[in-house]
C-alpha cells in the first residue's frame, strides 16, 4: 500500500505589535521618509503588518504557531518525529532555529533542521517533509515558516520597508493511506540573486557588506508572475488535474498585484484566491501557512477541497504544492 502525507492541523501566530499603514507612515515621517496609506494600498494591497518585540525571535513565533497546529491535530509535542523550519531570519548563525524551537516545544530527539529558500521556504520545507513521510523516514512532521523580517529592513527605503512584517505559520503533516499532497514542483535560478537579497554577512565579529534587504521591485514582479503560472501548471500536470479543479489558490502573500496577475493567468476568479496580505504584509516563509491557517479557521478551506499553494522568493526560488485537505 502506498504511503501518503496529509495536513491534519494548521496554526499561526502574529506578534502583538500591529502597525497600520497610518502608524507606519507617521513613524517613517520622523525619519524624513515620505509615503502614504494610499500609496501603499494601491501598489501592494497591504494595510497593516506586525512587528516582533525586541526579545522575540523567529523560534518564539514558530513555537506559538506550532502549538496551535498541534492542538488542531490533536497531538502533543512528543508525538512529532520531524521538525522543519523555513526561515531567512534565524535566531543565530547556528544552531538551527529548528533545534532551538524543538527545545522550546519540548519535542526531544527527532531530526530538526532549517530550510532557507526565502519566501518559497515553506513550499520547499513541505515538499521535503512529504518526501520523508512517503519513504517512511517520518510519520508526524511539524513544518513551520517563521520570520522576523523587521530586523533586516532599511527604514529609509520606502520601496521595501512598507512591504514586510513578522509572523509564523505551521502545519502538522501525518502519514496516511489516503492521498493528501498530490504533487509538488520546485525550482531555483541563482542568476537572479541580485534582484532580492540581503548582501551582508558576519566575519571576525563584524558585519561585512550591507545587512539590510535590497530589492529590484520591477524585476521581481516580472519574474514572479511568470514562474508562478509555470510552476502551478507543472504541478497540476503531475497530479493529472486542471486549473478548473482548484478550489482555492493560496499564493505567497507578497503583493496583491502579483496575486491578481497569477490568478488571471490560471483563469481563476479572485474569489478563489485566499488573500491575507492586507493584514500582515509580506511575511516571507510564514505567509503561505499563515494564509492557510486563516482560511481553515475562517471556514473557507474545508476537508476534501483541492488546494494549490505556491511561492516565489529570493534566490531566485519558486515552487508549488497541490493537496487535498
Amino acid at each position: 500500500m502506498r504511503r501518503y502525507s496529509r495536513i491534519t492541523g494548521t496554526g499561526s501566530y502574529l506578534p502583538s505589535r500591529r502597525l497600520s499603514n497610518a502608524q507606519l507612515v507617521s513613524e517613517l515621517a520622523t525619519q524624513g521618509v515620505e509615503t502614504s496609506d494610499d500609496w501603499i494600498v494601491e501598489r501592494t494591497g497591504i494595510r497593516a503588518r506586525h512587528f516582533a518585540a525586541p526579545d522575540e525571535c523567529s523560534s518564539d513565533l514558530g513555537v506559538a504557531a506550532a502549538r496551535n497546529a498541534l492542538q488542531a491535530a490533536g497531538l502533543q509535542a512528543q508525538d512529532i518525529d520531524l521538525i522543519i523550519v523555513a526561515t531567512s531570519t534565524p535566531d543565530m548563525v547556528f544552531p538551527s532555529t529548528a533545534c532551538i524551537l524543538q527545545n522550546k516545544l519540548g519535542a526531544h530527539g527527532c531530526p530538526a533542521f532549517d530550510v532557507q529558500a526565502v519566501c518559497s521556504g515553506f513550499i520547499y520545507a513541505l515538499t521535503v517533509a512529504d518526501a520523508m513521510i512517503q519513504t517512511g523516514a517520518a510519520s508526524k512532521a511539524l513544518v513551520i515558516g517563521a520570520e522576523v523580517f523587521s530586523r533586516i529592513l532599511d527604514f529609509k527605503d520606502r520601496t521595501t520597508c512598507v512591504l514586510f512584517g513578522d509572523g509564523a505559520g505551521a502545519v502538522v503533516l501525518e502519514a496516511s493511506d489516503k492521498p493528501g499532497i498530490l504533487a509538488s514542483d520546485l525550482h531555483a535560478d541563482g542568476k537572479h540573486v541580485g534582484i532580492l537579497c540581503v548582501p551582508g554577512h558576519v566575519s571576525g565579529g563584524n558585519v561585512l557588506g550591507d545587512p539590510v534587504l535590497k530589492m529590484d521591485g520591477q524585476a521581481v514582479f516580472k519574474l514572479a508572475v511568470g514562474v508562478l503560472e509555470e510552476t502551478a501548471r507543472a504541478t497540476l500536470a503531475k497530479a493529472g488535474k486542471q486549473d478548473t479543479d482548484i478550489d482555492w489558490l493560496i499564493p505567497h502573500q507578497a503583493n496583491i498585484r502579483i496575486m491578481q496577475s497569477t490568478a488571471r493567468k490560471l483563469k481563476l476568479p479572485m474569489d478563489k484566491v485566499i488573500v491575507t496580505v492586507d493584514q500582515h504584509g509580506n511575511t516571507s516563509a510564514a505567509s503561505i501557512p499563515l494564509a492557510l491557517d486563516a482560511a481553515v479557521r475562517g471556514g473557507q478551506v474545508k476537508p476534501g477541497q483541492l488546494i494549490m499553494l505556491e511561492g516565489v522568493g529570493g534566490g531566485f526560488t519558486w515552487g508549488s504544492v497541490l493537496l487535498n485537505m
